[in-house]
């Protein structure tokens, strides 16, 4: 029996007629480029996510980039975040013109740790940008009360935490904007490239709504100087089908996750994820730490367990990001975890066999070992 990282034909096989259906509106309208399919996809968003505004766009980097140009955040600006994060949340904040700070992380969750926040903050600090790694929120009050006692912006990267919760609030409701990402092996994934920013604040909201068209109010008036990061038509309408099952899919991943948690909670050279009290995981990554990660995961393939590793390398410790003038060391907890975390097979369909033998290997491997 196969155990795949990820399967997205199993998600794809049960919905594929609405999917059809979706993509023949599309189709037979010419709506290509947003429109309605669009519109429709941005206000179901919007309300899924607890927010008034969502803006469709190209993809989760481009909704980071954008929504720290509409704040303003630029050339001699600081944005503080965190090293343990895909490389895109630190390429926005370049693009934007401004420096990424890194701050390291709490041991349990893998998200920003706020008692090392205050530390981090500068003069040039103009915003803070709290990653919702794996599927889990960030401790958000804290950052709040930080954010609010600085005046700086909070933009919540929120690309793997579709439906993820706060103390009862959805992931990028709480800062001034929240980012997401639809790229296809998300909790909630587009059939290509996709993403959206939403907020409760409606003047940030048009303002965003006119940069990713060129910046206009109106065609061939130009209020601002823009961009073109519309969302196509397509990844509308699919999104829009897909948003329909989502919280059942969470809650898929959630059992998954429990199970795991169940077979594999006895081992103890493995530490598995943490769900603090505040916090309602979505599991988007079910990652785990241990020993001879490499040897384990080969071992694993062997046995056709397929994992994979959520990063190896720390945003800091790149060759891209050698000028910030950062060394090994600097960030001890998210390094630690980078030399030590595997993601094991999760997605909603997994089938509780899977699930068993993943266990059954793994412990087979630690008692040999």
């Amino acid at each position: 029996m196969k155990v795949p990282f990820l399967d997205l034909k199993a998600q794809y096989e049960p919905i594929k007629e609405e999917i059809a259906s979706a993509v023949n509106q599309v189709l037979e309208t010419t709506a290509f480029a947003g429109g309605p399919f669009v519109a429709d996809f941005e206000k179901d968003f919007a309300a899924f996510c607890q927010c008034q505004h969502a803006i469709g766009v190209g993809s989760g980097t481009e909704a980071i980039w954008m929504a720290l140009n509409a704040l303003g955040v630029g050339p001699g600006d600081e944005v503080i975040t965190v090293p343990n994060t895909f490389i895109a949340t630190a390429e926005a904040i370049s693009f934007a013109g401004a420096t990424p700070v890194f701050t390291d992380i709490d041991k349990n969750t893998f998200n920003m740790n706020p008692e090392l926040l205050e530390s981090a903050v500068t003069p040039e600090t103009k915003a803070i940008i709290p990653v919702h790694l794996f599927g889990q929120m960030a401790d958000m009050d804290p950052i709040m009360e930080t954010a609010r006692k600085h005046g700086l912006f909070v933009i919540e990267d929120a690309c793997q935490a579709h439906g993820a919760e706060y103390r009862g609030r959805r992931a990028g409701s709480i800062g001034d904007a929240g980012c997401f990402s639809f790229y296809p092996g998300k909790n909630l994934g587009a059939y290509g490239e996709a993403g959206a920013i939403v907020t409760n604040n409606d003047e940030l909201a048009d303002k965003m709504k006119m940069f990713r068209d060129h910046g206009q109010n109106k065609k061939y008036h130009h209020s601002m100087i823009g961009w073109n990061c519309r969302m196509d038509g397509l990844q509308g309408a699919i999104l829009g089908v897909k948003l329909k099952h989502l919280d059942k899919w969470s809650d898929m991943r959630r059992k998954n996750a429990g199970l795991y948690n169940e077979l594999m909670g006895d081992i103890d050279s493995i530490t598995l994820p943490q769900q603090p009290e505040y916090a309602r995981h979505v599991y988007h990554i079910y990652p785990a730490l241990v020993q001879n990660r490499e040897t384990l995961m080969a071992c694993l393939a062997e046995k056709e367990i397929f994992c994979g590793i959520h990063y190896p390398v720390p945003v800091h410790l790149t060759e891209a990001y050698r000028s910030l003038g950062y060394n090994k060391g600097s960030f001890p907890v998210a390094e630690n975890i980078a030399g030590q975390l595997l993601s094991l097979p999760m997605f909603p369909e997994l089938e509780h066999e899977q699930i068993e033998k993943v266990a059954k290997e793994v412990k087979a491997f630690i008692s040999s070992n």
